[in-house]
């Protein structure tokens, strides 16, 4: 029985839990995006935020302490020098998981995390539906404009026949 454990064991010993998170972690904080099974996404999930809001403060015991989770020097100097200036106005959700739907061979559901300030997919697409709203509003304009245009179009002769 699980009374109490919260934890999603994964299939496997602590030991080999640890070290497959530890991995993950490092992956997802070196390509900002990876994919991998839904159940493993939600435990990195739970397993990495708490390192990217330690990193937030940047002092040698969070330094410390983030590194004996991840036991990789590049990791952790990637996730302190340019994840943590981009993300330290965030107050959580550093992470975003999408489903991909379920693998051919053994029909799990797979899934892909990233980290939400690198993605610039979804900063474009909200800055195209500002963009969209700008159009929507000024097309009233437009057809007054059209109506503008021909007026425009046939006092132009006139003035040129005026002008000589």
């Amino acid at each position: 029985m699980r009374h109490g454990n919260k934890n999603n064991a994964l299939g496997r010993k602590k030991g080999h839990r640890d070290s497959m998170l530890s991995n993950m972690a490092c992956s997802l904080i070196e390509h900002k995006r990876i994919e991998t099974t839904l159940a493993k996404a939600k435990a990195l999930r739970i397993f990495v935020e708490p390192l990217i809001t330690k990193s937030k403060e940047d002092s040698t015991h969070s330094r410390r302490t983030v590194f004996s989770y991840l036991r990789s020097k590049e990791a952790t100097a990637t996730l302190f020098r340019d994840v943590a200036p981009k993300i330290a106005e965030r107050p959580g959700g550093y992470t975003r998981i999408i489903k991909l739907g379920s693998r051919l061979g053994d029909a799990a559901e797979r899934a892909m995390i990233e980290m939400v300030d690198f993605n610039t997919l979804y900063s474009a697409k909200e800055k195209a539906g500002a963009e969209v709203k700008k159009t929507r509003r000024s097309r009233s304009a437009k057809p007054a404009a059209k109506k503008a245009a021909p007026d425009a179009a046939g006092d132009a002769p006139a003035a040129e026949a005026k002008a000589e």
